[in-house]
This record gives C-alpha cells, sequence and structure tokens, in this order.
C-alpha cells in the first residue's frame, strides 16, 4: 500500500468513528440509554474532590470584670443616703427576714456573752466596730467573723458631734476604723454607722468613697440607757418583717440587753421570724 492509499485509510476511519460511534454515544446519553461498551482501558475522569470549607470558630467575647465599686441598681439608694429597712438594701431577703445590729464592741466581757446567745438560737447579727476597741480585741474581732456574723464600722472614737467634724476629721474617724477592723479580721467593713444615727452628706458621701453603705435602724429599745429586760424585750419583740434592731454588746453594763436578748430572739422565732446579717 502506498503512502498515499494509507492516509486515506487513517482518515476514512477517523471519519467513521465521528459519524458513527460518536454520535451514537451522544445519542444514548441525551436519550438515558446505555451507550456502546468502552473499552477495556477506558476508566471515568474523576471529580475534583471539594475540600470542605472549614467555618471560622467565633471566639466568646472575654466577660468584662466587675468593678469592685459596682452597685447594683436596687441598691444604688443606698450608696446616697442611710437605710432603716432591709426592703432598701436586700430585696432577695426572705419576706420575714429582720436583721439584728449590735454596736458599740467589741468588748472584752460584755460581747462573748452576746455571741453564746446568738449562737444558742442561731441567730445571725452585724456587729458594729469602734475601731480604738478593735486592736486590743483582734481576736474577739476573728471570733466574730468565724461565727457567721457581719462586721461594720462604727467609726474610730465614737464621736456623738461627728456632723460638727472637720471634713478631715470625718475621714479619719471612718477611714482608720475601716482599715483597723480589716487589718484585725482580713475582712473589709462593707457597712457603717453614725454613732448616735447623726447623719450628714458629708458623712454618707466619705462611707460611700470606702464602698460603705451607711445603715440606721427603726427598731430602738434603747438598752444602753437600761430601761429594764421586760421593756427592752417588749420592744424587740415588736419588730415586723424588714425591720432593723438595734441593741448594744459595748459602753457599760450590758446584763439587761443579754437578757433581753435571750427572751426575745426565741420568742420573734416562734412569731415566723427569720434572721438575716447585713
Amino acid at each position: 500500500m502506498n503512502r498515499r492509499k494509507l492516509i486515506g485509510t487513517i482518515t476514512a476511519a477517523g471519519v467513521g468513528l465521528v459519524a458513527g460511534v460518536a454520535p451514537g454515544l451522544w445519542r444514548s446519553a441525551a436519550e438515558g440509554r446505555p451507550g456502546p461498551p468502552l473499552g477495556p482501558h477506558w476508566r471515568p475522569t474523576p471529580k475534583p474532590t471539594k475540600k470542605p470549607t472549614k467555618k471560622p470558630t467565633k471566639k466568646p467575647t472575654p466577660a468584662v470584670p466587675r468593678d469592685p465599686g459596682y452597685v447594683p441598681a436596687d441598691q444604688l439608694r443606698a450608696r446616697t443616703n442611710p437605710i432603716d429597712s432591709l426592703r432598701d438594701l436586700t430585696p432577695a431577703a426572705p419576706a420575714t427576714a429582720v436583721a439584728l445590729t449590735i454596736d458599740d464592741g467589741p468588748d472584752p466581757y460584755w460581747t462573748p456573752m452576746v455571741l453564746d446567745v446568738l449562737a444558742e438560737f442561731g441567730v445571725p447579727a452585724t456587729f458594729n466596730m469602734i475601731g480604738s476597741q478593735v486592736s486590743q480585741h483582734a481576736g474577739l474581732v476573728r471570733r466574730i467573723v468565724a461565727a457567721g456574723h457581719q462586721i461594720a464600722d462604727h467609726t474610730m472614737t465614737h464621736p456623738m458631734n461627728l456632723p460638727d467634724l472637720s471634713a478631715r476629721e470625718i475621714e479619719r474617724e471612718i477611714a482608720e476604723a475601716h482599715d483597723r477592723i480589716a487589718q484585725a479580721c482580713s475582712v473589709a467593713p462593707r457597712f457603717f454607722r453614725a454613732p448616735g444615727g447623726a447623719w450628714s452628706q458629708r458623712i454618707v458621701d466619705t462611707a460611700s468613697a470606702h464602698r460603705m453603705i451607711c445603715v440606721d435602724w427603726n427598731v430602738d429599745p434603747r438598752d444602753w440607757a437600761r430601761p429594764g429586760v421586760p421593756q427592752i424585750t417588749a420592744t424587740l419583740e415588736s419588730a415586723g418583717p424588714g425591720d432593723i434592731l438595734l441593741v448594744h454588746d459595748g459602753g457599760g453594763d450590758r446584763a439587761q440587753t443579754v437578757a433581753a436578748l435571750r427572751a426575745a430572739l426565741p420568742a420573734l422565732k416562734r412569731r415566723g421570724i427569720t434572721f438575716v446579717a447585713l
């Protein structure tokens, strides 16, 4: 076969493939029918595998540390006014709760007696302490804290004319007592009470600057005047839910106070009254 005939044969074979086999394949695919058998070495072209796209993980937003001086909205009033009811301070307190506050200690003789009565009846209390006595009786301060009671600042020297003092003297009375209490028991007081309930805006502002809430009272048996156990007891037993009660563990003979607490505390509990520390 000469060269020209060989080329013609190859060309005819190619035309036949395109005109015959290939159209059959196209028609079969279009009509959904199987086409002519494919060669033994034919392999389908693999589809490119698509790598799954990794969604970016969202980093959690870091928590913003709360300012130590943060005050919940329901306690803003307590930062600007002395409070005399649990409803002004702790809305979450039980509806039947009262708070017992004890002023003018710690006293090495009377305070342990008061602590024994509180332990006997399972009553928590808040002790408003005089700074000059804290340094002398640091062990007693630690005992009060260890028993689960609250501690509070009651000035350094208990001046009854606190509102009349200069700004510098008011700062010293409040700040130095605050620091001595914190040093004695490693717990900084969160509450302040002015001696005799003598308040001024400067006093409230100074206590607030040291992140303390000013606490007054609304049940006062005047036990400091020693009016007799029956009168002290009757006044304490008149307390109702939300009240803040005031008695003393320092400043003089507190035998009447101890006896009245021993009678009034169980009587209040029998009425369904509960006790909370501030």
